[in-house]
Formats: C-alpha cells, sequence, structure tokens
C-alpha cells in the first residue's frame, strides 16, 4: 500500500488514505509550504500554489528583488525566527555568538514503512510496517550547520497523521534550542473557532469555545505537567461546525509536561498554529553532534462533525498509543477505601470493607493513601514506600493475601515523585528534593518535589517499589501526583543547563514509568494526579486508564466526562459512584444517577460499603451484574456525545458496538420543573436496517427510527436524574 508519494517535477508531496490527504510543496528558495490537510483527494494538480501578490513591509528572500513572494506570507510547514517570518517562529536556536537567525531550506526526504520510536519519549507505534508510512523532510540552515528533520506519519486506516521534528546541531559550535515546537500549521481562508478543555482540579476539562481572532492566543501550561488548568489539546473548528457536521482539525500533544498551542490569526486573516514544548524557561544546550527530539503530536481531521473527530483520536490512541497488556481487557470492578476511610484506617477496619465487596460481586479491592511510612496524614513520610507496622503488623503481603483469598484483585496508592521533609528518605538524601539554592523550599500539600531528572533518584524509588510491589503481590498500582513544580533547579547541572530542568523532569518520570511497567507487566497501572491534572496522550503510553477527576459527584461529572470524551477514549477513564452527601460539593444525587454516569467509564466504588443501607447493597449488587452485562461496549465500542451538558439542563451519550449490534444511551436531567418543555433524544451510530430492542421495556424500534426520530425522554419532577437504555439488534 503507497500512503506517501512524491512529485518530483512538482516537488509535492502527498499523505493519503481512504480518509484524508496532506500535501507539503517545495517552493522557490527551498521553504516548504502547506497546500492542504483534509478530505481525501485522488490526485493534486498544483491549483493551490500560493498567489504571488506584493504585501507591504513583508520581506522577501535574500537575494532577489521578487516583492510578491515572501516567508512573512506563504503558508509554512515549519519557520524560524530572524528570517522575514514575523509570525509565530516553531523554532528558535541561540547560536554561540548570540544571534538566533536561522533560514531552514529543504535538503531532502525519505519514506520509509512503518513508525519509528522517539527515544525517550512516549509516541505511536504500529505492530506490521504495512499499517503506517513515515515521511522525513529534512530542512538545513547553510550558515549555521543547523539542521531539523519533519517527520509525518500517515497510518493506513485512520484519519489521523502523528508528526514531530527533530532538531540536529551538525556545526562545530555549541547552540542552544530556547524553542522546537512538534507541528506548525498554516491554514488560508478558514474563519476558525477555537475549542480547548480548561479546567481546575476537581473540575478538569470543561469545553470551551471561542472566536479565533487578530493576533494571538496560547493555550498552555508552565506547572510542568499538563495540567488541570489546561489540557494538551485543542481543535480548530468552522463556525457551524457541531456533534455530527462541519470541519473539525483536532491537535494532541504527547506530552505529560509544559506545553503551548499558539493560534495566530496574521495580517491576512490567515491563522498559524504553533504547538509542543513551552518555551518559558526552556534552553536546551546541543553541542556538536547532538540532537533534540520534541514530543510527538497527533492531527485528527472530521469533514462530519466533533464526534468523527472524537473517534479518530479514540481508535489511534487505543490502538497506536496504549501498550499495555490491558489495553484490549475488560477491566475490573474495583472498590477504593479512600473516601470510605481517608487515612484512618488499619488491617482489622479493612476487611469487613473486603468482605462486603465479595458479597456484592465487586472484583478489586484499593488501598489507597496512607500505608506506609507513618503516615496518618498528609504531612509525612512520602518517599518511604515500606508498610506502615502499626496499620499492617503483619506485612502488606499479608493483608493482601486476605484480600485475594476472597477472589478480589488487589490494589495499591502511590505517590512516587513527592517527599516529605518528615521522611526516611529526606533525612538520608536532602539533595533528592528539587529546590533552588539559598531559598527555602515552597510547600504545596505540605509536600515536595523530588528531582526525577536524576538518574539516583529514580532508581531509589524504584528500587523501593519494586520490594513493595512484589511484597504485596499487587495487581494493580494508581499513581498519584498531587502538587505541580515549583522551585525548578537541578543541583546537578551547570547554570547554561538549569533550562532543561522542566523537560528533563518529566522525561525521568517516562523513564522511571518505562522500567516499571517493564518489571511489572502483569499490573494495570492507573494514572492520576489529584484527579485528572495529567490526563494526556503522553501517560496513555504507559498507563491505560487515568483516573479522570478527584469530583465523584454526577452531575459535575457529566462536564468532565464529556470534556475528556473530546479526545480520550472512554477506556481510558475511570468514574466512580460515591457517598452522599458528595464530598466535593456536597450534593444529593439518586443512586441510580451515581451509577448512570459512573457506568459510562471505567466504573468502580469510592464508599464505605459497610455503611451502606441493605437497600443501597443491593442496588450495588444490581450495578454490578448490569456494568458487567455492558462493560465490553461501554469500554470499547463507539462512543457518541449527543446533548452538552454545558448547553443546557440535559446530557446525553450512547455507545455502539463495532458490529452495531448493541447499544447503550444514557440521558441525564440536572433539574425538574413544574411545567416542563418536552424534549427527545436520537441515538448516534447504529444500523438503520437493523431492529432493536430496548431490554428493559422490550419495545422493539427500527434503528433509522431511534436515529431519526428518536423518542420522548421522560418527564420527572426530581432533580438529578439519569437514566441508561440498553438496545440489542433482534433478527
Amino acid at each position: 500500500m503507497t500512503l506517501i508519494e512524491f512529485n518530483e517535477t512538482q516537488g509535492i508531496f502527498h499523505l493519503h488514505n481512504s480518509k484524508i490527504s496532506y500535501l507539503i510543496s517545495v517552493e522557490e528558495g527551498g521553504l516548504l509550504s502547506h497546500l492542504y490537510f483534509g478530505k481525501k483527494v485522488k490526485d493534486y494538480h498544483g491549483q493551490m500554489r500560493y498567489p504571488r501578490v506584493d504585501r507591504g513591509f513583508s520581506g522577501n528572500l535574500p537575494g532577489t528583488f521578487d516583492r510578491t513572494y515572501s516567508p512573512d506570507t506563504l503558508p509554512r510547514e515549519f519557520s524560524s525566527a530572524g528570517e522575514m517570518d514575523y509570525r509565530t517562529p516553531a523554532v528558535l536556536v541561540r547560536q554561540e555568538n548570540g544571534a538566533n537567525a536561522l533560514a531552514l531550506r529543504y535538503k531532502s526526504y525519505q519514506i520509509s514503512a512503518g513508525k519509528p520510536s522517539l527515544p525517550g519519549l512516549p509516541a505511536t507505534f504500529v505492530q506490521n510496517d504495512n499499517e503506517a508510512q513515515t515521511l522525513t523532510i529534512t530542512l538545513a540552515d547553510e550558515v549555521t550547520g543547523i539542521e531539523v528533520d519533519l517527520l509525518y506519519t500517515i497510518f493506513a486506516n485512520q484519519a489521523v497523521i502523528a508528526r514531530s521534528s527533530k532538531l540536529r546541531n551538525e556545526s562545530d559550535q555549541t547552540i542552544y534550542v530556547e524553542k522546537l515546537a512538534s507541528l506548525e500549521m498554516d491554514f488560508v481562508d478558514k474563519d476558525f473557532d477555537v475549542i480547548c478543555l480548561p479546567g481546575a482540579h476537581a473540575n478538569e476539562r470543561h469545553l470551551e469555545r471561542g472566536a479565533v481572532n487578530f493576533g494571538k492566543q496560547s493555550f498552555a501550561s508552565l506547572r510542568g505537567s499538563s495540567s488541570h488548568h489546561m489540557n494538551p489539546f485543542i481543535a480548530l473548528v468552522d463556525k457551524k461546525t457541531d456533534e455530527f457536521q462541519g470541519e473539525a482539525y483536532g491537535f494532541a500533544l504527547v506530552y505529560s509536561g509544559n506545553h503551548n498551542f499558539e493560534v495566530e490569526k496574521d495580517q491576512l486573516a490567515q491563522v498559524r498554529l504553533v504547538a509542543g514544548i513551552n518555551d518559558f524557561n526552556f534552553s536546551w544546550k546541543l553541542v556538536a553532534g547532538e540532537s533534540f527530539q520534541a514530543p510527538e503530536i497527533l492531527l485528527a481531521y472530521s469533514d462530519t462533525g466533533l464526534n468523527q473527530m472524537s473517534q479518530a483520536f479514540h481508535k489511534t490512541i487505543h490502538n497506536n498509543l496504549v501498550r499495555s497488556k490491558f489495553k484490549n481487557e475488560e477491566r475490573p470492578i474495583l472498590v477504593n477505601n479512600w473516601e470510605a476511610t481517608y487515612f484512618d484506617y488499619d488491617e482489622d477496619k479493612l476487611k469487613p470493607i473486603v468482605d462486603e465487596a465479595k458479597d456484592m460481586g465487586i472484583e478489586m479491592f484499593v488501598l489507597d493513601d496512607g500505608w506506609f511510612g507513618h503516615r496518618d496524614d498528609d504531612n509525612s513520610s512520602l518517599g518511604d514506600w515500606k508498610v506502615y507496622q502499626k496499620k499492617f503488623p503483619q506485612g502488606i503481603g499479608h493483608f493482601a493475601d486476605y484480600v485475594h483469598d476472597h477472589g478480589l484483585k488487589f490494589g495499591l496508592w502511590v505517590e512516587p515523585e513527592m517527599v516529605s521533609f518528615d521522611s526516611d528518605l529526606y533525612q538520608q538524601h536532602p539533595d533528592y528534593l528539587m529546590q533552588v539554592p539559598g531559598r527555602a523550599p515552597s510547600p504545596s500539600r505540605n509536600q515536595y518535589l523530588l528531582d526525577m531528572g536524576r538518574e539516583e533518584v529514580r532508581q531509589n524509588i524504584y528500587d523501593q517499589l519494586v520490594k513493595v510491589f512484589k511484597e504485596a503481590k499487587v495487581d494493580y498500582i494508581k499513581w498519584d501526583m498531587n502538587r505541580n513544580m515549583s522551585d525548578v533547579f537541578a543541583s546537578d547541572l551547570p547554570s547554561d543547563q538549569q533550562g532543561q530542568v522542566y523537560h528533563r523532569y518529566i522525561l525521568g518520570v517516562y523513564k522511571l514509568m518505562e522500567d516499571l511497567t517493564a518489571e511489572f507487566p502483569n499490573i494495570l497501572f492507573e494514572g492520576c494526579s489529584g484527579g485528572g491534572g495529567r490526563f494526556d496522550a503522553g501517560w496513555a503510553y504507559y498507563m491505560p486508564q487515568i483516573w479522570a477527576s478527584d469530583n465523584t459527584d454526577a452531575i459535575a461529572r457529566q462536564t468532565i466526562q464529556y470534556g475528556t470524551s473530546l479526545v480520550y477514549p472512554v477506556s481510558m477513564t475511570t468514574a466512580h459512584v460515591s457517598a452522599i452527601p458528595n464530598h466535593q460539593t456536597g450534593r444529593k444525587t439518586p443512586f441510580d444517577t451515581r451509577g448512570a454516569i459512573a457506568m459510562s467509564g471505567v466504573f468502580g466504588y469510592e464508599l464505605d460499603l459497610t455503611k451502606m443501607s441493605q437497600a443501597d447493597k443491593d442496588q450495588v449488587k444490581v450495578q454490578v451484574k448490569q456494568y458487567q452485562a455492558i462493560r465490553s461496549l461501554v469500554q470499547f465500542g463507539d462512543f457518541y456525545r449527543l446533548k452538552s451538558p454545558s448547553e443546557g439542563n440535559q446530557t446525553a451519550w450512547n455507545f455502539v458496538s463495532a458490529d452495531k449490534k448493541e447499544a447503550v444511551l444514557v440521558t441525564a436531567q440536572v433539574l425538574a420543573y413544574a411545567q416542563p418543555y418536552l424534549t427527545k433524544t436520537k441515538l448516534a451510530g447504529l444500523d438503520p436496517d437493523k431492529y432493536y430492542q430496548d431490554q428493559e421495556t422490550k419495545v422493539i424500534y427500527g434503528g433509522d427510527e431511534l436515529m431519526n426520530l428518536g423518542f420522548y425522554d421522560p418527564v420527572v419532577h426530581e432533580d438529578y436524574t439519569a437514566k441508561m437504555y440498553h438496545f440489542k439488534a433482534i433478527d
């Protein structure tokens, strides 16, 4: 299968599959021009050559007198500072003489089968070389010898392109890379809206949409992680684009550190996107012969709205980014003891919860914070990954055996990147702390940051974790990070390399996760960072699921899970039923509502099973069986958003199996009214020629009826309601 072609005569690269085309042109002076990204075209006949027009104050190529051709107006694939392009550059390099000018020009190309890995970084992959092809275009600066490789991978069956860049210092001098974007893309004649996913702790990934106006907008994190506050994703969409119609261009960075998406509308109403590592406090020293690899970014295209864009991301992340052996396995239903006990527990107090879990059919018990060191609150013991003898006098393995003997899997919470002052690790190795010399480090949640960029720090934590994972016979790990970075300084680096600390930190965390997931391939790892503070495509490479938010309130979770689904597959998103009043919002929601929303992800419970009423215990048994019946469909089916919680009083989404023989619909309503308007819900993704039976009412509908007519939502006189419908195709 040929996915990439190069027309030597025209200087045109054409990446294409059955869904999309991506066109690049080598223009005069060796500039690389972006021509097109969108729905597949069979052939290209040159009509997108950029019109030559004299633009005042937009300069021209050195050594020429053609005023109609300017780097400042041409749609570019990759631009640099100092070359008469006044728009946001993709690369900035400080040279030994202090200059930052580069003139990157086309040098060569290579087309290869398959998909290369990016050493030290998470990146998409393929099982067989015939599943993808990769184009590498090399740009070179004649004066300095600096070269940049632009990597483009097109997958055979997805409307997705994976891009990244690599800068190589082929000069004989030392240089400092102050910015290297993963992607630059320019659009002409597009009146875009931009969609992003901002939020806060316990309020993550709200879908926000606004116009792309003249000037520059930035969607970024400076917190050392992808963050609760701005997810590393944006979409550029037409004004009329909604869930089911219109063009959408999605961009998801495969990276968990500081990021920046810069969207600029220039003087000609052209739009440029530059995305990658945030260049704040970033400077990477490269001696002659060294190189720097930027993270990968995924580009998804849809011509039929946001749902199609999301499904392209879902399939690519699931199939080509998640590596865990659990990626295609149904995830266990768990109960976590955190909201049941917080720090106040010991083995005897936990055993009754395990007993109840077994009786209710729950499949895994997860022991959260407080099992290690001498930790009775959040003021001590981080960094001391050894069992708290007062709570487990016979060792953690003894309690794990109790859990396993009851037929449950056993999970454990850890926070490996952190340290407490009140810990043996800090007392023995105060130098492991990340702090600026001469300044007291800043606490957050009374905890501090280990310098994960240092090998000896990672090795210490690795050795501790390996020992406890084996002793506890762990089936599952919840990996937390409950603060962002501050006091950013590495004691083992010289002054001219302190601009590397943010990136070295996340590379170190990736290395630790690489080592642990390789050592323990049979452990299901789940990411967490105060909930959803590091929910990104980079994390998915190591951990197939992530705790979406510390906020377990079913009403708040509708918005969080809705926004999350814009990029990330449902199999990544964990969601639990918790007690009422909810511990984060104080809201009291019906048990059915909490179940329906939590069952729209990887399902579990976050409460004390021993304190529930018998009616609620019976309801848990029902929910467990209900979820087991639909688990594969929810976790691995096609997901469609139907009604947005940010646009009204209702939320709706549905799941459809790959063979379209089964579907689950979830609808929710926040407030009830004395004289309610009547509303309807229409499903999506069904086979219009099949007939589907509602498994509760036994009523039969045509697939075309359910999608085109829909049905009336029930009129209820109760706040905070939700309903789940289960349909199966009949012969």
